[in-house]
């Protein structure tokens, strides 16, 4: 499965760094990759995690950067 996240109001590329370790450390995630410049996350994971994954990323981005809003915007 993967899902595509825009990250409006991403600050830095260190914040962006910090998110993409946290959320490929979950489990059930393959893969996850911040592209700065773009401000997408780009996830790739079991189909068994989608149920949680939404509120685990969300939980991240709030943690490492409180004024990124997180919108999902592909499946």
């Amino acid at each position: 499965m993967r899902k595509v996240y825009l990250l409006e109001d991403l600050c830095c590329a260190n914040c962006a760094a910090k998110i993409e370790k946290k959320v490929a450390a979950l489990d059930g995630v393959d893969s996850a990759s911040v592209n700065f410049l773009t401000t997408k996350l780009i996830i790739e994971a079991d189909e068994a995690a989608a149920g949680d994954l939404d509120a685990a990323v969300r939980k991240i981005v709030r943690k490492v950067e409180p004024d990124v809003t997180v919108r999902e915007i592909a499946k």
